[in-house]
């Protein structure tokens, strides 16, 4: 049974719609209200306040902690700096992805790592006959996501020890969280400048016992710049725009794959930019530097449905296009002259972009930009296809994100 969350006592009196999800064991809120549209406008127009606490949270210390971290990640560990935060998936030795998540550089021998699958074994293992620690911190943090375009502004509200105006894309800072701008000290956090919607947006890491406390202050603040509670459906639809990948479903860990076609490496899973061949010798490297250099079977892909032809199949049955509400996580199958080629594994109707996309995987041959596709919709019971496009993802990257 799911338990609650650091934050629980403060989202349950919210949760009106009754509807909540299972996220690795813990109780996190699907919507808040009947609808998640409020919640979704407020990450991209005003703010949005995600509990993220159930990611798991790992840090590595000691003399060996850089060269355990960079046996794992196929990033170039070495180039992260203090202060530095880098996504980056880990492969097997077959250079499959087993995960993917962010490493924060806490200081010179202390990383603090995220993934959405339990990884300590893993780690642990690799760092065997090196002077380094693994500890699972997951119960120790709890962890906010406040993303949108007013985060900012919110946060130089309430936080004190640094200049968050200041913080750059990717980077973290140690402060303090004070319900009043006077106030002498306040609660300790950690704020990376990093999130899951494609905006501008930070996550908060802070002690248990100061989440009600935390949660209240920004709330307080918050309210008047639109803050709203969001929940992982208005969550999914952002992180779809941004194109961005969730594990179990636009890929299956190489610790889960049964067969060997449900395996992927960063290059089918558009992260080759994230594969650091230069680098130190990460697990996978020789597998992945065969791969660059006779091609990936598949493409990662984003596509987007021509809206006309989607008016077309709908109209045809006198009904309006019925696309928009929830994201889906259910695959569906991508055609070229009548022939199965990949599939789309997350899709959604962006609300901001007024478009029916999603992001999946192609035969590489199918992957070029512009290509013409057929994606497939179930109609009043019937399965039809409307002309779809592959297109450059991210489909929604405003320059806030960044700046």
């Amino acid at each position: 049974m799911p338990i609650p969350t650091p934050f629980h006592v403060r989202t349950a009196p919210l949760v009106e719609s009754f509807d909540w999800r299972d996220w690795s064991g813990f109780l996190a809120a699907s919507l808040y209200e009947p609808s998640h549209e409020r919640e979704y406008f407020a990450i991209r127009n005003a703010a949005g306040l995600i509990d993220v606490s159930p990611l798991f949270k790992y840090e590595v210390t000691g003399p060996d902690a850089a060269r355990l971290v960079d046996r794992v990640m196929t990033r170039n560990i070495a180039k992260c700096a203090v202060g530095q935060v880098m996504y980056s998936p880990w492969c097997d030795e077959e250079g499959q992805v087993i995960d993917d998540g962010t490493v924060a550089r806490l200081d010179d021998n202390h990383f603090r790592i995220t993934a959405a699958d339990p990884s300590l074994r893993w780690f642990q293992d690799v760092g065997y006959g090196l002077n380094a620690k693994v500890v699972n911190v997951s119960d120790d943090l709890a962890a906010l996501a406040l993303q949108g375009p007013l985060s900012r502004a919110i946060l130089q509200q309430v936080v004190t020890g640094f200049d968050v105006g200041k913080l750059r894309f990717f980077r973290l800072g140690q402060g303090q969280i004070n319900g009043k701008p006077e106030a002498a000290s306040g609660r300790p956090v950690t704020i990376t400048r990093t999130g899951y919607t494609g905006d501008l947006g930070y996550e908060l890491w802070l002690s248990p016992g100061d989440a009600t406390a935390v949660w209240d202050m920004l709330m307080d603040v918050g309210q008047r710049y639109g803050l709203l509670p969001a929940g992982m459906l208005a969550l999914d639809v952002a992180r779809i725009e941004a194109g961005l990948l969730l594990a179990d479903v636009d890929y299956k860990s190489a610790l889960k794959a049964v067969i060997p076609d449900q395996l992927s490496s960063p290059y089918e899973l558009g992260l080759g930019w994230a594969v650091a061949l230069d680098g130190a010798d990460f697990i996978g490297k020789r597998a992945l530097a065969r791969e660059k250099a006779v091609g990936s079977q598949w493409a990662f892909v984003g596509v987007q449905a021509d809206w006309l032809e989607l008016e077309r199949l709908f109209g045809a049955k006198d009904l309006p296009p019925k696309v928009a509400g929830r994201a889906s996580r259910t695959a569906v199958p991508l055609y070229k002259n009548g022939k199965q080629v990949g599939q789309i594994t997350s899709h959604t109707f962006s609300p901001i972009l007024k478009e029916y996309i999603g992001i999946g995987t192609v035969y590489a041959a199918y992957g070029h930009i512009g290509n013409t596709l057929e994606m497939e919709f179930t109609i009043e019971y019937q399965r039809q296809r409307a002309k779809a496009t592959v297109v450059k993802t991210p489909f929604f990257e405003p320059e806030r994100k960044r700046k």
